[in-house]
């Protein structure tokens, strides 16, 4: 379970779908039976002491109105799409619940910057622009090639990395299916790899769960 500071005060936790019966109960066992209601990222639980926990939806599961239904949709196997982009760097794939059943990875090399001045750095930071660009139009057609056949059958499609870099690629006319099954979540990733794809099935899967305590040194 991953644990890190919210904007605004609380803290997000990041909960893997087998596990959320589980956090539930040991926050029921700390703060006292939450009243439950249906909003639109979920469910939030409010609990007696006034500690409160905001139950965000999984990409591509339904809507509930109860924990034991929450639980039961954010553990249903679901075919997710997954777009992985930054620099000159992408990664696709399709995951069948927990497991990556489609992957590709592609590089391009994207010249660094240069600490050189006047037209010598003017000209490397064309050439680099060019790169980039080069490199995404590349993550475009592969997105093509490997996502796109499957968007009929995906629940939903999470993206992660340099969102600029992803919203450039899903710029492109020809995954407008995609684009429309964009998730809001974005992953922080590094440069995409094989490794990192597997590990971003797991981060696209979990519950995140926006935690609020009266006393702020509690912990959930």
């Amino acid at each position: 379970m991953n644990s890190r500071p919210a904007a605004g005060g609380g803290r997000w936790v990041e909960v893997d779908p087998a596990r959320v019966a589980r956090w539930v109960a040991g926050f029921t066992d700390r703060h006292g039976p939450p009243s439950v209601s249906i909003q639109a990222y979920g469910l939030l639980l409010t609990a007696p002491d006034g500690a409160t926990a905001e139950l965000h939806t999984p990409p591509g599961a339904p809507p509930t109105d109860d924990v034991p239904a929450f639980v039961a949709e954010a553990t249903a196997p679901r075919r997710i799409g997954l777009l992985l982009a930054r620099k000159g760097a992408v990664a696709v794939g399709v995951a069948e619940g927990a497991d990556l059943v489609v992957s590709k990875v592609d590089t391009r090399y994207v010249q660094g910057r240069t600490a050189a001045g006047g037209w010598s750095q003017q000209r490397f930071a064309r050439r680099r622009d060019n790169q980039a660009k080069a490199a995404l139009g590349d993550a475009a057609d592969l997105a093509v090639r490997l996502l796109l056949p499957e968007a009929g059958s995906l629940a939903a499609l999470v993206v992660g990395g340099d969102r600029r870099a992803v919203d450039t690629v899903l710029a492109d006319r020809r995954l407008a299916s995609l684009a429309a099954l964009r998730a809001d979540r974005l992953l922080d990733v590094p440069e995409p790899r094989h490794a990192v794809l597997v590990d971003a099935v797991a981060a696209a899967r979990a519950v995140r769960i926006l935690v609020r305590d009266p006393d702020r040194d509690a912990r959930a």
